[in-house]
């Protein structure tokens, strides 16, 4: 795969770079060698979708930092490009960069819907709320033309599962025809992320995600169709982001919402250089600062993986943060919450009869 020239952003990507991913038996690095004297940006990079093929839908966890147990992810890969996202590193598991390659190459479950009828069929199977793409976006580009996510909430307002999403994404307001009555049977929710109310900033740094003034009437248009609300400002990057949460917290309010949670900047992985990249090409005049804080709150290194401690952090700065956000919710009358947390009935849960749920395909 072509590498493009070293620290050169690429309009409309958030990664600088293409670094081979940590399972790789061979390093490829990227050198300027002085020849390109046009001054052009790179060619753009073409996004390419493949097929995943997993024979399973619903992934499991243990976290005790979350409130779900189970998730779909309709995707691996997302073309938002947010450049912080954690699951970049997941990548690398395909043979495959958590950089370029993460918002460029692509993997769609086509038959997701159909896997997770099967799944939900099965002798035994216990109903918990299932969260939809925690990982990657269940509403990035290609669910226009793939409409994968709408047939995943196809199944479960067939089965009445309960379900909340997350996204960045105006397009889960397509859905409405399905949110609605779902959330009128405690059956759904919807948490919008939003890091920052800085269209310049957000647009270099998750660059195919929707505007932030677009995800707050997202969240306006959830709440007037009756949808439960949450305004997940996620994540608050140290010396960059961490004067926004009040600013976020109360236009979400204006809007609608009735629930937040934040998450402090986690960098797992390959995560730590890609973004250190992005710092010193965008705003090089805040990189160590934003480094050094978040350094402060995770016990003096860029990322600590223990449970408790990995979502928010720990000592005076992420005390602060902590404090400011809960003052900011009680004052706007927001529940605070620590995780994805909603109140569904799952006793409605009750699979269809097969020759009508066959009937949604």
């Amino acid at each position: 795969m072509d590498e493009h020239r070293q620290d050169l952003p690429v309009k409309g990507r958030g990664a600088v770079s293409n670094p081979t991913g940590r399972f790789e038996r061979h390093t490829r690095h990227a050198v300027y060698d002085g020849w390109d004297l046009t001054g052009a940006e790179p060619p753009h990079t073409r996004t390419v979708v493949g097929e995943d093929r997993s024979r399973s839908v619903l992934a499991r966890n243990n976290s005790p930092d979350i409130s779900f147990d189970r998730s779909i992810n309709p995707y691996r890969g997302c073309e938002h490009g947010c450049i912080y996202c954690f699951a970049r590193p997941t990548h690398a598991w395909l043979g495959l960069s958590p950089g370029m390659d993460f918002e460029t190459r692509i993997f769609a479950k086509s038959d997701a819907p159909a896997l997770l009828e099967k799944e939900l069929r099965r002798p035994g199977y216990r109903v918990r709320p299932v969260m939809l793409g925690p990982n990657t976006d269940a509403y990035q580009p290609i669910e226009r033309e793939r409409r994968i996510t709408r047939g995943v909430l196809e199944v479960l307002a067939a089965f009445r599962h309960p379900v909340v999403i997350v996204t960045k994404s105006e397009m889960v307001t397509r859905d409405l025809d399905i949110l609605g009555p779902m959330a009128r049977d405690r059956l759904a929710a919807v948490g919008v992320s939003i890091t920052t109310l800085d269209p310049g900033l957000a647009r270099r740094m998750e660059p195919r995600a929707a505007a932030p003034h677009r995800r707050i009437e997202t969240l306006r248009k959830l709440a007037v169709a009756g949808i439960p609300t949450a305004v997940l400002v996620a994540p608050i990057i140290p010396a960059l982001t961490d004067t926004e949460s009040e600013r976020i917290l109360e236009a979400a309010a204006g809007a609608g919402a009735s629930s937040a949670s934040y998450v402090m900047l986690r960098l797992p992985h390959e995560l730590k250089d890609l973004f250190t990249e992005w710092l010193h090409s965008h705003v090089p005049d805040r990189a160590e600062r934003v480094l050094n804080r978040l350094r402060d709150c995770r016990d003096g290194q860029l990322y600590v993986s223990e449970f408790g401690n990995r979502m928010r952090g720990t000592g005076p700065y992420a005390d602060l943060i902590a404090h400011r956000f809960s003052l900011a919710c009680r004052r706007l009358d927001l529940e605070e919450t620590r995780a994805h947390h909603f109140r569904f009935d799952e006793t409605k849960f009750y699979p269809p009869d097969s020759h009508r749920q066959l009937s949604l395909f």
